[in-house]
């Protein structure tokens, strides 16, 4: 079992990603997959009558489909730059890994048909897959990538009763509506939820001051929501206040009390002032410590003032480089490409090994099994819970804290 994620490393020059999408052009990659032939179609697919029961599909072959949008048909190979094939960088990272993922899923024995396509994130070519019947016969599909083609998928995926993998939105399941919809990257309500579970655990009501620091821009307010609404229904009484900046806060500190501080931005111009005020405060004496924005992962901050600070963030992935698992699939990988895996191959290897040693294992039952199989991959754990008309979301959190300079596990 290998399970892994990496952070995206820069290319060494644009040659091997033009012969990689060569490759991908003429399907060469692998006899296992059927390249798309897409031609115009109507926006709008044929709406089918509900299927009560599932299509009975034999398993001497299980039938992958993966939607990505590779946008070939943007990229000149013969002119390529690398800021050019860099647009595609994504889509072929995680085909690749999602390959290798089914690959070793194969070991087992079951045969597996994986039918790749290239969506160019166009609504249209969608329409031309399902019109076309070229997902009909899927046991399951994977993809696509985006919201919107998640959305205009929905009508087709019940309509079939074929479950559809939500491979890298952190989309609400509530936008989509599918009772057949399988969410691998945890929404914000769940990472707002992880970290108020802790605070719960771990703090005195009666010493503690909990206060959210939030700019109320748009995208602060997406985490400072649940945030907020985790505390007024809370079952431990927590006080709890609220300021645009951390400036204001400073004005009303109570000496005496411990302070956790949860932070609800992302945007570097406004973290990174506020750390600097919070560093001062601190040294004035005042117990803090600070819970971050989950997109912290991916940016850069000062990491003195983090662990200074005792900063705590959620994440939905994290990448061990001393497991055995995580070096064996990176020399796995650059042994089959040439190249580096990024960030998108671990992701792919852990969706497609999961996805399809249920299909090896469970047969036409997979689904059920989908709740009572736990994975631990490369990047994270899967854990999944069901609700009726929402799909499947994995539940599985991670809390990572800036300890002697690198981010590690807490729980």
């Amino acid at each position: 079992m290998i399970l892994v994620q990496n952070h995206l490393l820069p290319l060494s020059g644009n040659k091997n990603w033009v012969l990689i999408l060569t490759v991908l052009l003429f399907s060469a990659c692998s006899p296992k997959i059927r390249p798309p032939v897409i031609g115009p179609k109507p926006e709008k697919p044929k709406v089918v009558e509900q299927t009560t029961k599932p299509v009975s599909k034999k398993f001497k072959q299980a039938n992958i489909a993966l939607l990505v949008p590779f946008r070939l048909n943007e990229i000149n190979l013969k002119t390529a730059t690398k800021a050019d094939v860099e647009k595609a960088a994504m889509a072929i990272d995680f085909y690749q890994g999602f390959k290798l993922g089914v690959d070793s899923a194969a070991a087992s024995g079951q045969d597996f048909k994986l039918m790749v396509y290239d969506t160019r994130d166009d609504n249209k070519k969608i329409a031309a897959l399902i019109n076309e019947g070229k997902l009909s016969n899927s046991h399951i599909i994977v993809g696509p990538v985006f919201p919107d083609g998640l959305k205009y998928i929905t009508n087709f995926s019940v309509s079939k009763n074929i479950p559809v993998v939500n491979p890298l939105a952190a989309s609400q399941p509530q936008e989509f509506n599918n009772p057949n919809l399988i969410s691998i990257v945890n929404n914000i309500d769940l990472h707002a939820g992880k970290i108020g579970d802790y605070i719960s655990k771990n703090y005195n009501p009666a010493t503690t001051v909990v206060v959210l620091i939030n700019p109320k821009m748009a995208s602060d307010e997406v985490f400072a929501k649940p945030l907020r609404s985790y505390f007024a229904n809370a079952k431990k009484d927590f006080v709890f206040k609220e300021y645009a900046s951390v400036f204001k806060m400073e004005t009303e500190i109570s000496k005496g009390k411990q302070y956790v501080v949860l932070l609800s931005s992302s945007d570097k111009k406004f973290v990174v002032p506020t750390l600097d005020k919070l560093m001062k405060i601190k040294k004035a004496g005042l117990d803090i410590s600070l819970f971050g924005h989950p997109d912290w992962v991916r940016q850069n901050y000062n990491t003195d003032q983090l662990q200074a600070l005792n900063t705590m963030i959620s994440s939905s992935y994290r990448i061990d480089y001393t497991r055995p698992e995580v070096n064996r699939f990176i020399k796995k990988y650059r042994s089959a490409f040439n190249f580096e895996p990024g960030e998108f191959a671990f992701k792919g290897f852990d969706i497609g090994y999961y996805f399809a040693s249920l299909l090896s294992k469970h047969k036409e039952d997979y689904l059920k099994h989908l709740t009572r199989e736990q994975y631990k991959g490369l990047h994270n754990t899967f854990k999944f819970t069901h609700d009726d008309a929402l799909g499947y979301f994995n539940a599985s959190l991670m809390l990572l804290q800036y300890k002697n300079f690198a981010l590690n596990i807490v729980e």
